[in-house]
């Protein structure tokens, strides 16, 4: 059995662009993940954070990531992120997407990822 965390639209500010004018600013992503993770009763009986994944430390750790160093790709920082949060967390799998504001005649662009463990 398995239940989903889901962080939607956390907002991060980083150095990311190919051209390195646009890598020179700090630019507003969108950052949502889906984390597949092991049964959550246990904690949701106990009501202790420690028997789940905790969404505060996962998004903490997204921004430190976000903030760390410049990236020329969204997939750059999409497998990063993925690759990170995978190592870190008891997670079984997970899916992240990232908005990007660049682009003045759309909404925004992204990249959507899924990664098991």
């Amino acid at each position: 059995m398995s239940d989903l965390i889901r962080i939607v639209d956390l907002e991060v500010h980083t150095h990311i662009g190919v051209p390195d004018e646009e890598r020179a600013r700090l630019q507003r992503l969108l950052i949502s993940l889906d984390l597949t993770v092991d049964c959550i009763a246990k904690a949701a009986i106990t009501d202790d954070v420690t028997k789940t994944v905790n969404y505060y430390d996962v998004a903490q750790q997204v921004k430190d990531l976000a903030a760390q160093k410049s990236r020329r790709l969204l997939e750059t920082f999409a497998e990063e992120l993925a690759t990170d949060l995978l190592a870190s967390y008891p997670i079984k799998s997970l899916t992240l997407e990232i908005k990007k504001f660049i682009l003045s005649d759309t909404k925004y662009v992204s990249v959507k990822i899924d990664r098991p463990k």
